[in-house]
This record gives structure tokens, C-alpha cells and sequence, in this order.
């Protein structure tokens, strides 16, 4: 189920939500110049690291090649601080929709759980 193009698509979607969610408390938590450094360089280090660090062929090439657990870890750890951080921008409503839309993509993706435990 982890390859069918719908749950790929939420997958694709919920990444980008994850960054959005990041710009958007960085850009209340911050003032002056800070501000766009947050609402900026939060995303973009989440995404460097998304991109980064990976399992091989999960899919494609890993530019730095780590172990599937540390993987899930990552990923697990970048959508509880984008929920996190919704909650923390007063979006309450969203953040626990994210979570659960979040949570519901890992269920329907237990064949890529499996698979990237053993990686």
C-alpha cells in the first residue's frame, strides 16, 4: 500500500505541510531580521535533512546512506515538531489533524514500516 500513488501523494503532501508548518512558527516566534531567518532556515533544514539522509533505494540513491531505523526516527521526529508547531501557533485544530492524517499514512504504510526496519 506504501507504493500506491494516493498514499504517495499524501505522503508528498503531508512533507510539504511539515515545511509550511515550520515557516509559519518560525516567522511568529521571530522578530526584526530573525524572523526570516527562522521562517527560512527552519524549512530548509528540515528539507536538507529529509533529502540527505536516507535509506538507499527508498527510493533512488541516499547521499549519505543511514541505518532504516534511524530513517523512521528522522522522519517520526520532523512530523511531531511540525505538529508541534502548529499547536504552538495556535492552529490547535490543524496540529491534531496533521497528527492524525500523519498517523494514518504510517498505518496504511506498514509494508515501508517493515521494509525500513530491516534496512
Amino acid at each position: 500500500m506504501s507504493s500506491h500513488p494516493i498514499n504517495l501523494g499524501l505522503r508528498f503532501l503531508i512533507e510539504l505541510a511539515a515545511i509550511v508548518s515550520f515557516g509559519i512558527w518560525g516567522w511568529q516566534k521571530g522578530e526584526g531580521w530573525v524572523r526570516f531567518v527562522l521562517a527560512f532556515g527552519i524549512p530548509i533544514l528540515a528539507a536538507i535533512l529529509w533529502g540527505t539522509f536516507r535509506v538507499p533505494n527508498d527510493p533512488g540513491k541516499a547521499p549519505i546512506a543511514i541505518p532504516g531505523i534511524l530513517r523512521l526516527i528522522l522522519e517520526l521526529a520532523i512530523f511531531v515538531f511540525a505538529a508541534w508547531a502548529l499547536y504552538d501557533s495556535n492552529f490547535v485544530t490543524a496540529a491534531w489533524l496533521f497528527g492524525i492524517i500523519v498517523s494514518l499514512h504510517y498505518i496504511s504504510s506498514y509494508n515501508r514500516i517493515l521494509w525500513i526496519t530491516k534496512q
